[in-house]
């Protein structure tokens, strides 16, 4: 019984999938972040290795023809230090095969479609789209972080929602719900302490209050609304950034804001939008385990269970 792995390695966690070539899993494995480019890189590749290990339990490592390693932070695998670390890491793992790097965005949007060609948008701490062409990402729009651009992600929710809050404090006007909800959680009770509190940590902190904008919007309140519709449409437009108006190849939608208010208003921006399928979907290790099987079997290769 022939296998093959795919990995899905962010900045947070590390997924691993073992397939067979019936699409059938037969393991999986959960680490913490290997992006190399925001973790030392002993460290992402340790994790690497962690989630191999734990997927690869109880199966014979000599059966697996293929692997496809996705993640964040790809182009830091130019580095041949940092190559090496990797490469260690799936060797230790018990793999012989060789260990395919693509992008996130490519293991993403093989994990929404089996379509060759689209658009990919990821929107979770931040946001970026690309284009795909045989299942390679040819262009891009968005990935600038948080200081330049983001726009849409968690983390520009979690601004804008500190940012609404303030406003309210200086015009005195009565605090609704995601105002609350904002003091609260930075442990302020005012203007002066919410600045203090927000700016005693890293930037990147801002995008924890992001799901107090979900739980907002579901109870109704204005700045949550505001906020939720003002993100679908920065999203949509980095998307469409990256299409003609006349493509109707499909959009994968993915990351950790799909499945909350704003996905649903981004997935309806797009609609309206495009003459095109829009997909929302979820980690991208089985993409990632796709295009292993694809490499052995071609673009037939069955998807996974």
């Amino acid at each position: 019984m022939d296998l093959v792995v795919g990995l899905d390695a962010g900045g947070t966690s590390t997924r691993a999938l073992v397939l067979d070539l019936d699409g059938a899993r037969l393991g999986q494995g959960v680490a913490g972040g290997a992006n190399p480019n925001s973790h030392p890189p002993s460290v992402a590749a340790a994790h690497i290795g962690e989630a191999l290990t734990e997927a690869l339990d109880g199966l014979d490592t000599s059966k697996v023809r293929s692997g496809v390693l996705g993640m964040a932070g790809a182009s830091k695998m130019a580095d041949p230090a940092v190559f090496e670390l990797f490469q260690q890491a799936w060797e230790n793992a018990g793999l012989h095969c060789p260990m395919r790097v693509i992008t996130d965005c490519e293991a993403a949007f093989a994990t929404g479609t089996s379509s060759p060609d689209g658009t990919v948008l990821v929107a979770g701490t931040g946001s970026i789209a690309g284009r795909v062409v045989d299942h390679r990402m040819v262009g891009q729009s968005g990935g600038y972080g948080w200081l330049i651009g983001d726009d849409g992600s968690a983390f520009w929710l979690g601004r804008e929602a500190v940012r609404a809050t303030l406003r309210l404090l200086d015009l005195g006007a009565p605090l609704e719900g995601l105002a609350t909800a904002v003091l609260t959680a930075a442990g302020a009770r005012g203007r002066g302490q919410l600045i203090n509190a927000v700016n005693a940590q890293p930037p990147i902190a801002l995008a924890q209050y992001a799901p107090l904008v979900s739980s907002a919007y579901h109870h109704g309140d204005p700045e949550a609304l505001t906020i939720v519709a003002s993100a679908a449409r920065l999203l949509a437009d980095t998307a469409s950034a990256v299409r003609k108006p006349s493509d109707t190849s499909p959009i994968v939608l993915v990351g950790s804001l799909i499945k909350t208010p704003v996905g649903i208003h981004l997935k309806q921006e797009l609609l309206t939008r495009c003459n095109a399928q829009v997909i929302m979907a979820t980690e991208g290790a089985a993409g990632a385990a796709w295009l292993a099987a694809v490499d052995v079997l071609g673009p037939g290769a069955p998807r996974p269970a």
